[in-house]
């Protein structure tokens, strides 16, 4: 870490080097870019949840550079994340009596000392709860919220790299806003307390279920046990007819939650989510919420219908506006129009098709460094960041299970200002 801003130091001077020399300095930019990225996904990859929370935010910046670079991050996360082993049984009971005194068995009838789940804070185990129900009982590993938050402290001191990558980003306000979200994830009070009003308010719902919890405190949570199949087996398992019925119901979980409960469901991995034998949706682990207490804003889906009206002079000043293209940076309409029609086409059409091919010729059409690429030039601000990182993670889970549905019918119905007002005078953003 400590030899990261010296590299980057050396390599601009370098580089100034090579201008006087003679070489442009589009072509010695890029040069500096290619090894500034290097360097930072190679030490990226060895922070492992700090730089997953980071990944996930940024993936739409990360689709922007290329394969050989972010191959080997992305495989290294994968590999830490696969490779953690769970919590010895000693070690669990040890959290227990900690957590919830000597006399923890008390609490239930059986407690199974395998997990049936593992993820980078925590891991799940079965039991049967003292009054006959079956729970999961999700525990803390002990040291990872220090650790997690350490490393954001890490991450931190590559602010002015990520500036030479991503110039039109305010890295610092994404890590800090990423902090704050993480610092939240750990306690597993306000995660109780996010599921249970996903819990209430989705109560004998016709499309989803969410168990309610039992019992918590700030390193355990015991809510009710929840079978089905698990998406990512639908992915690889279910028919079309199957796969467009979880998408649709994945997508109308996404935008109605905001509307309805003031908050947004941040971590929609397949790990996450279960078909229910009943056809309904299962939601777990609530961790990550975005709190949305006005539901979606406004001018997401404002800016999402005047871009599809084909005002792209509108779209570009409401960007400014939300502080997506910070002071002093110049955006080229027509490649922002380019870049964005993808990802609103699924809200422009009837009926839309998600596929792995049709994501692989997004994620083509950005992989770029030269400075001019639009992606570049784009900000995340800090109250987008969960957001993006549910959109993101969204659309990717969608084209794994290849859905087709009529996804422009749940953004008309849930998202505020995709539907024209006919009261509305004007379609300019305030």
């Amino acid at each position: 870490m400590a030899a990261l801003p010296l590299g980057f130091a050396g390599r601009t001077a370098m580089g100034l080097g090579k201008r006087i020399g003679g070489k442009s300095a589009e072509i010695v930019a890029e040069e500096i870019q290619q090894r500034t990225a290097e360097q930072i996904f190679k030490v990226l990859g060895e922070l492992k949840g700090g730089a997953m929370k980071l990944g996930q935010a940024l993936s739409i910046f990360e689709a922007a550079l290329p394969q050989e670079i972010v191959g080997p991050y992305r495989a290294t996360l994968t590999k830490l994340q696969d490779a953690a082993p769970p919590l010895p049984a000693a070690t669990v009971h040890k959290v227990l009596s900690e957590q919830l005194g000597d006399d923890w068995r008390d609490n239930f009838v059986s407690f199974d000392d395998q997990p049936t789940a593992a993820a980078s804070i925590g891991q799940v185990h079965k039991a049967v709860w003292h009054d006959g129900r079956q729970v999961a009982v999700k525990i803390q590993y002990p040291g990872a919220g220090k650790a997690l938050l350490g490393d954001f402290a890490q991450l931190a001191r590559l602010g002015k790299m990520f500036g030479a990558l991503l110039p039109g980003l305010d890295i610092k306000a994404v890590l800090a806003e990423l902090r704050d979200r993480v610092a939240e994830e750990l306690d597993y009070l306000r995660e109780a307390e996010a599921q249970h009003a996903f819990a209430l308010e989705f109560h004998n719902d016709p499309d989803f279920h969410v168990p309610d919890v039992i019992a918590a405190n700030e390193m355990i949570l015991v809510s009710e046990w929840m079978d089905g199949t698990p998406l990512s087996r639908v992915i690889t398992d279910g028919t079309k007819e199957e796969r467009d019925h979880a998408g649709l119901l994945f997508v109308r979980f996404l935008f109605c939650s905001p509307a309805r409960v003031g908050m947004l469901h941040a971590d929609p991995h397949p790990g996450n989510f279960r078909m229910l034998s009943n056809g309904k949706l299962g939601i777990l682990d609530f961790g990550a919420v975005n709190r949305m207490p006005g539901g979606y804003p406004q001018v997401f889906g404002l800016l999402t219908r005047i871009f599809n009206q084909g005002d792209m002079e509108t779209v570009v000043n409401g960007l400014r506006d939300e502080g997506f293209i910070r002071p002093g940076i110049e955006i080229d309409p027509d490649a922002l129009r380019a870049f964005l029609a993808p990802y609103v086409e699924p809200t422009a059409v009837e009926e839309f098709t998600f596929s792995r091919e049709w994501l692989r010729a997004q994620a083509a059409s950005v992989t770029d460094l030269r400075p001019t690429n639009v992606v570049r030039q784009l900000n995340l601000p800090a109250s987008y960041v969960l957001i993006h990182r549910v959109h993101a993670a969204g659309v990717g889970v969608l084209c794994q299970l290849g859905t087709t549905a009529r996804f422009r019918d749940e953004a008309i119905r849930w998202v505020p200002g995709f539907l024209e007002d006919p009261n509305d005078e004007a379609l300019a953003v305030p």
